[in-house]
């Protein structure tokens, strides 16, 4: 099975997230700004709520598309909002890609609203998640 991880982190909340999956499923997390360059079964996508919506990063890498997908795990951290899930699922069905009914969010440390998250606790979660994931 061809696994990848690609994130948006502006704080370093998701990137943490999104190490730990990568670490738990035998990948390299990497940057939304790092293409895919080869089909992938499952991509595990991570990104935050900005302004509710999703950075346009994580926009132009979604549009930027040209492999095959077979799904597109969500995983998101936030202050506020609970998960990126509606819009990056509105942005995938343009492209027909599927996204996983499964997703994974967690709290993210913003100003003073959740500091310390994500924790070891929330870390061990998402590497958990991943790994049932692709069991």
């Amino acid at each position: 099975m061809k696994l990848a991880v690609r994130y948006y982190s502006r704080g370093g909340n998701t990137k943490k997230i999104a190490q730990a999956i990568a670490k738990a499923v035998g990948v390299e997390a990497k940057t939304v700004s790092e293409p895919l360059s080869e089909d992938v079964d499952i991509l595990f996508l991570g990104s935050a709520p900005y302004a509710f919506d999703v950075d346009d990063e994580v926009k132009k890498f979604i549009g930027g598309i040209q492999v095959s997908v077979g799904k597109v795990v969500n995983f998101s951290t936030s202050a506020v909002v609970k998960s990126t899930r509606k819009y990056v699922e509105k942005l995938l069905a343009e492209k027909n890609i599927p996204i996983a009914k499964e997703e994974f969010s967690c709290r993210g440390a913003f100003a003073m609203l959740h500091k310390g998250r994500p924790n070891e606790t929330d870390l061990k979660a998402a590497a958990d998640f991943a790994v049932n994931i692709v069991k």
